[in-house]
């Protein structure tokens, strides 16, 4: 029995010297972090995904040639949920199951976002800078997600503030029938009621549909001298290229989420006017430090078509890589938590990111941008 023990005990010692100096979590080996992503690749939504796509593999590109984190490159595995809430579950299960990812980056929409929330629960993995800004993702405080953005609650705030300095008192919203559309319709009846108002008119269309007749016929009754659109930016630009070819004159208004590149696109000539809230540093003018970075980053991959959804991509994957490098060598999901939530007013070249354990809400920046002529953004 004795010999038994000084062998185990001698075994046990063996395994501790040849072991890893540092001990890593699922997702983690010696050289690589991997790390997953559901998003829209496919459908009506598929630009979002794919611009925060390019956003985050432009700083982890940046990343890994400058020798990675602690040795170890950055490896993004993407899953397509075409938007809709079934396949996200499916793809984030995926992710965690068979992919073995060690976090999560950059997804994108509310119902998605929402119906991924289980399996990351679940898995206790963390889930860093969501494309949403819906508070039921906020509110209460998850353990595992991390917003970089601010929320539907601070963009709709801006709109109506900017509106009603205007005198602008008739305001009806457009919004997508799901969690992502009512997120953005109390925003803006919270936004109202604050300055003794109601919405004018509340009208929907269906996820991933531009079947905007009906919701056409009832703003049309309610006579709106603008209209705020939480939606996709296919149903967003169908119902604005309807209005205009009946000569409605009002102002329409769209939150971040619509995807301010592919709106304008999907507009072209119509689009002149129409005004998008926006939540990161505007893209296109190099007069920050954090634009800066981000141009060059894109440039060095290849891609010089700067947009706000790939900005936001390469800030969700800046505050993830600044959370890794504060989780140290022995890298570990729960450290990587306790790495975000150390950051308390990191300021990112002029993007300031804000976390502790009772706040996972990193900023409540927002700005309004205008098309112009020729699809061009202005401030």
């Amino acid at each position: 029995m004795n010999i038994f023990h000084q062998w185990g005990a001698c075994s046990l010692l063996a395994l501790l010297l040849t072991a890893p100096a540092h001990a890593a979590d699922i997702g983690v080996t010696d050289r690589e972090i991997l790390v997953g992503q559901f998003a829209a690749q496919t459908g009506p939504a598929a630009e979002l995904g794919k611009r925060m796509q390019l956003g985050m593999l432009a700083h982890f590109n940046a990343v890994n040639a400058a020798g990675g984190i602690n040795g170890r490159a950055i490896r993004l595995v993407s899953r397509d949920d075409g938007y809709e809430p079934e396949k996200a579950a499916a793809a984030v299960k995926a992710l965690i199951e068979e992919d073995k990812v060690f976090a999560l980056v950059g997804s994108v929409g509310t119902p998605t976002t929402l119906a991924a929330v289980p399996a990351i629960n679940a898995a206790g993995i963390p889930l860093i800078g969501p494309f949403t800004g819906a508070q039921a993702l906020r509110e209460p405080l998850n353990r595992h997600v991390f917003h970089v953005r601010a929320s539907y609650f601070d963009e709709t705030e801006r709109i109506v503030q900017h509106l009603s300095t205007l005198g602008i008192k008739k305001i009806a919203v457009f919004y997508q029938n799901d969690s992502y559309g009512k997120a953005g319709l109390e925003g803006v009846t919270r936004a109202l009621a604050k300055r003794s108002l109601k919405p004018a008119a509340a009208v929907t269309v269906e996820r991933n549909s531009v079947d905007v007749t009906a919701a056409w016929a009832e703003l049309v009754k309610a006579a709106p001298e603008a209209v705020v659109q939480i939606s996709a930016y296919k149903s967003c630009a169908a119902l604005i290229k309807l209005a205009r070819s009946k000569g409605y004159g009002g102002q329409f208004f769209n939150v971040s989420f619509v995807g301010s590149t592919a709106l304008s696109a999907e507009l072209g000539d119509a689009g002149a006017g129409v005004t998008i809230s926006q939540v990161v540093p505007f893209p296109y003018t190099p007069s920050s430090e954090i634009v800066r970075e981000y141009q060059q980053r894109m440039t060095e991959a290849g891609n010089k078509d700067f947009d706000f959804s790939s900005m936001e991509g390469f800030l969700a994957a800046k505050v993830f890589v600044e959370g890794v490098r504060r989780a140290g060598k022995a890298l570990t999901r729960a450290g990587l938590v306790s790495g975000l939530e150390s950051m308390r007013d990191v300021n990112m070249g002029g993007f300031l990111v804000n976390y502790s354990p009772t706040n996972h809400e990193a900023s409540h920046y927002t700005d309004l941008t205008i098309i112009g002529r020729g699809g061009r953004f202005v401030r």
